[in-house]
């Protein structure tokens, strides 16, 4: 199993997860995730989409509002990187939660580590 890192992204610390780490199906499974990030000092966590449980991306199920609303009160951000082009083409809300995240600052969908890392370096 890989490890998670922590790396500076323009000058913005983030934890970076393995993707080979636990499977995230809730709210109490990303509290290791956030208090590892607590613990180095990160403002940034980056999740790989593979971490998330299929549930996440059923918004009626209530996963992705559990988890999100977790980095929120622990004001962290969170960014979730991979493709998630399959699970929004079946899903309108789906759609609509993420292009509204994307035009914030707390939650991003982004397809790859390039991508956020253009968006940080442009902000």
């Amino acid at each position: 199993m890989s490890t998670d890192t922590l790396v500076d992204l323009h000058g913005v610390l983030t934890l970076s997860c393995a993707a080979d780490g636990t499977r995230i199906c809730g709210g109490d499974d990303v509290l290791e995730v956030i208090g590892s990030a607590f613990g180095q000092g990160a403002e940034l966590v980056v999740l790989p989409v593979g971490r998330l449980a299929e549930e996440f991306f059923t918004l009626r199920t209530g996963v992705a509002g559990e988890i999100v609303q977790k980095f929120v009160n622990y004001r962290l951000r969170l960014a979730v990187v991979g493709d998630i082009s399959a699970h929004v083409t079946r899903s309108n809300a789906l759609r609509d939660f993420v292009d509204e995240a994307n035009r914030g600052r707390q939650l991003w969908f982004v397809d790859t580590m390039a991508e956020l890392d253009d968006r940080l370096r442009r902000r």
